[in-house]
C-alpha cells in the first residue's frame, strides 16, 4: 500500500492554500480547511483491488488519509461497520431496499471514533500534547479514549445535561471534564477562550482539518460494501454535519481515482424540529444557517444551534438534489423503538430520526419504494438510556414485564 499522497490544505471558503505538516485551525476568513491529495498519483499507485488484503478498519484507506508516518496512527479498531438490511422496517415504511449503516459498533459507540482516530493520529505526528473539545457527548467520549491511547491530555467541555454514559466514559478515560450550564455553542466559546489562554489545541468540529478525514471513510466504506456503486439516497443526522461533508468529499475523491462513477445519492440532512438550523436555511434558499434560538431535543447530537459546516452541508444537499428534513422528538423516539424491535438494532436518537424521516419522505413521494436507501445510525442507543427510559419506566419495587405488569421480588 502506498503512503499518503497529502499535498496541502485548502480553505473551503476562499480557497487559500495552507502548507501540510503544520497545525492549523480555521482560515483567516473563518473557513474550515480541507485536506487535499495528489489523486492522479494515487490513481496510478493504489488500485481498489489492493483493498482485498488491507486492514479491517478505516485505515485500509490510509493512502487517502493524511498520516505520513504510520507509526503515528492511533487506532482502536474503528471503521468497517456493517451495512445491514432492514427488511421488516422497510416493509412497514414502504422501502424495498432499506439498509442501515450501524456506526454504533465503533469504539466508544459512535461514528465520532473515526474522526478522532484520524485527528489524534495527526496530533501525535505533529507533536500536539494538550487538546480541548466542546461536545454534546459522543465526540468527548471518543477524544477521551483516543487521547488516553496516545498518552495525550484532553480537556472536555460538555453541557450539564449530557448523557450520563458520556460523562462517565470521559472521566474513566482520565480526561479533564467541565460541565457547562448551556448548549454546545456555549461550550465552544469557553474552549476557544481557554485555548488562547493556556495554549491548548482546539480540536472542535471543523476547527481543525483532520476529523473530517476520518469521517469521510464512511463514504469509502459504503461504496466498497455496495460493490463500488452508491445508493439512491443517504439519510444522515446532521448536527454538525461533518459526516455528510466528509462523505461528499469521499465520493469526489473516489471518482477521481476511477473507483466509482459520477452517480451520486440524494444526500438528506435530518434534524429535530427542536433544533433545525440546516432545514430552515435549506427551505429559505440560504447558503448558511442562522443561530437556532431555544435549541431543545432528546437527540443530543442534533442540538447544535449554529453548525460551523453549514455551508458545506447545504452544498452537498443541493448538489445531490437531496433535501433537509426535521422530525419531532416523539416521532424519532418511536422510530428508534420500532427499529430495535423489528431489526435488533438499538439506534441512537439521531439515527432513529433518519428512520422517521425516511418514512415521511416515502409517504410524500420524495423517495420511491424501489430506491436503495441507506440510513446512517451514528451511535448506539446504549449511550442514551436516559432518553429511552421515559418510554420504559420501572419502579424501585420491581420492574415492568413485557405486558406492562409489575413483577415483585419474593
Amino acid at each position: 500500500m502506498p503512503q499518503t499522497c497529502l499535498t496541502h490544505l485548502e480553505c473551503s471558503l476562499c480557497s487559500k492554500i495552507f502548507e501540510a505538516g503544520r497545525t492549523w485551525n480555521l482560515c483567516e476568513c473563518g473557513g474550515p480547511l480541507l485536506v487535499r491529495y495528489d489523486l492522479a498519483r494515487l490513481k496510478a499507485e493504489w488500485p481498489r483491488e489492493s483493498l482485498s488484503s488491507a486492514a479491517n478498519s478505516m485505515w485500509r484507506y490510509g493512502p487517502a488519509l493524511p498520516v505520513r508516518d504510520r507509526t503515528s496512527i492511533v487506532s482502536l479498531g474503528e471503521g468497517m461497520t456493517p451495512l445491514l438490511p432492514a427488511r421488516r422496517t422497510g416493509a412497514r415504511i414502504g422501502a424495498h431496499n432499506l439498509l442501515i449503516k450501524d456506526e454504533g459498533l465503533n469504539p466508544t459507540g459512535s461514528f465520532k471514533a473515526r474522526g478522532l482516530s484520524c485527528a489524534i493520529s495527526m496530533c501525535v505526528e505533529l507533536g500536539v500534547k494538550i487538546l480541548a473539545i466542546p461536545s454534546a457527548g459522543n465526540a468527548a467520549s471518543a477524544l477521551s479514549a483516543y487521547a488516553a491511547a496516545a498518552s495525550l491530555e484532553a480537556h472536555i467541555f460538555m453541557p450539564a445535561d449530557v448523557p450520563q454514559a458520556n460523562f462517565i466514559e470521559c472521566k474513566a478515560y482520565g480526561a479533564h471534564v467541565t460541565l457547562v450550564d448551556g448548549l454546545i455553542s456555549d461550550c465552544g466559546r469557553i474552549v476557544g477562550e481557554n485555548c488562547k489562554k493556556h495554549g491548548w489545541f482546539d480540536i472542535s468540529t471543523l476547527k481543525e482539518p483532520y476529523r473530517i478525514e476520518g469521517k469521510k471513510t464512511m463514504g469509502y466504506e459504503v461504496a466498497e460494501q455496495l460493490n463500488w456503486t452508491l445508493p439512491d439516497a443517504i439519510l444522515y443526522p446532521a448536527g454538525g454535519g461533518v459526516g455528510m461533508i466528509g462523505m461528499w468529499k469521499a465520493f469526489a475523491e473516489m471518482e477521481a481515482l476511477g473507483w466509482i462513477s459520477s452517480k451520486r445519492p440524494k444526500m438528506i440532512a435530518v434534524q429535530s424540529t427542536g433544533c433545525q438550523p440546516i432545514v430552515r436555511a435549506f427551505e429559505e434558499g440560504e447558503d448558511a444557517s442562522r443561530f437556532w434560538d431555544g435549541a431543545s431535543t432528546v437527540a443530543a447530537g442534533l442540538r447544535v444551534p449554529k453548525p460551523l459546516g453549514d455551508r458545506l452541508t447545504l452544498k452537498a444537499v443541493r448538489e445531490s438534489s437531496g433535501c433537509a428534513i426535521a422530525v419531532p422528538d416523539r416521532d424519532l423516539m418511536d422510530a428508534g423503538i420500532r427499529l430495535a424491535s423489528e431489526e435488533g438494532i438499538f439506534a441512537a436518537p439521531e439515527g432513529a430520526a433518519c428512520v422517521a424521516a425516511a418514512e415521511r419522505l416515502l409517504r410524500e413521494g420524495f423517495l420511491k419504494p424501489d430506491d436503495q436507501i441507506v440510513i446512517y445510525n451514528t451511535g448506539s442507543g446504549l449511550k442514551y438510556l436516559e432518553a429511552y427510559s421515559v418510554r420504559f419506566p420501572r419502579t424501585a419495587a420491581g420492574q415492568t414485564d413485557k405486558l406492562g405488569g409489575l413483577i415483585t421480588p419474593r
